[in-house]
């Protein structure tokens, strides 16, 4: 029973483990096109119309990468950027900037 329930563990962890994890290190060399507008760590030029990406969660990044290569998310200049990321490469910038220190802060665990 004990084996049971530990292997069944075990195969969570794997389950819930992303397939391919983004590279920090070489999110870093693909963000060379993003600083114009972001700042060489994400946290921005000083121009409030384009958004801090440090600390940002890598989750959220990928989803938003993604949704401006598909077109679910509108706005031009993001498209054209996205729309030459592979896979790969939107898991890369995402860790970059996920690892990145910022002014972004988790809310979880507060009230």
């Amino acid at each position: 029973m004990y084996k049971t329930i530990l292997g069944v563990a075990v195969a969570s962890l794997f389950l819930l483990a992303p397939a391919h994890a983004g590279d920090v290190e070489a999110g870093e060399r693909k963000s060379q096109v993003c600083q114009a507008c972001h700042g060489p760590d994400g946290n921005g030029i000083g121009d409030p119309q384009y958004p801090l990406l440090a600390g940002q969660y890598a989750d959220y990044m990928e989803k938003t990468l993604r949704d401006y290569r598909s077109g679910a998310r509108d706005n031009l200049i993001m498209a054209g950027f996205a729309a030459t990321l592979s896979d790969q490469d939107i898991r890369d910038l995402s860790a970059f900037y996920a690892a990145q220190t910022g002014p972004l802060r988790s809310m979880r665990g507060t009230r």
